[in-house]
């Protein structure tokens, strides 16, 4: 642990105490001397909020720098062809996420919303990223489909999108692998 995250940790412990004492203490005082103890409890939690909001940051910067940080989203603009079951993602021949989807979540995700399928670190150079999807596609058949993309990291945040479109032209589900600008 490096000595920031301890001063940090020194820091939420001590307004963690302080917080405890004020509530013994605000047990045993007037009315007066409650409120204001209750102001500074208040305060004192703001505080530890706002440090462990901060902590939170650095610990994300720490594990993923940006110059070797890596992430896969996932959208459904689907719905009418596939209903989408799982999800697998390899990178590099290894497979580092795999999701199985329940009926809310296929909801949300026709609805417009996205998924943080995997954050994680690579270094520069040419990767490989492949999606394997499944679910229930026309005629209420077992589907699979896969995805890849190569792509080339260099040193700034990679951001890629799993993209599950319905394909009116054959009414077909398609998957496909973009590369964030």
């Amino acid at each position: 642990m490096t000595d920031f995250f301890k001063t940090l940790l020194a820091g939420a412990c001590v307004a963690m105490m302080l917080f405890m004492s004020a509530a013994v203490h605000a047990e045993s005082g007037t009315a007066e001397d409650s409120q204001a103890v209750a102001e500074r409890v208040e305060d004192l939690k703001k505080k530890v909020i706002g440090l462990n909001r901060d902590l939170f940051i650095l610990e994300e910067d720490l594990l993923f720098p940006a110059s070797t940080q890596f992430a896969v989203f996932l959208s459904v603009d689907a719905g009418e062809f596939l209903k989408l079951d799982a999800v697998k993602l390899k990178v590099n021949g290894d497979i580092v996420a795999s999701h199985l989807y329940t009926d809310r979540q296929v909801s949300a995700l026709e609805r417009g919303g996205m998924q943080r399928l995997f954050i994680g670190n690579l270094k520069t150079g040419t990767h490989e990223v492949t999606a394997f999807v499944e679910g229930i596609g026309p005629d209420n058949r077992a589907y699979k489909q896969a995805a890849s993309l190569a792509f080339e990291k260099g040193t700034d945040t990679a951001a890629l999108e799993i993209r599950i479109q319905d394909r009116s032209s054959d009414y077909q589900p398609m998957v496909s692998i973009v590369e964030w600008e």
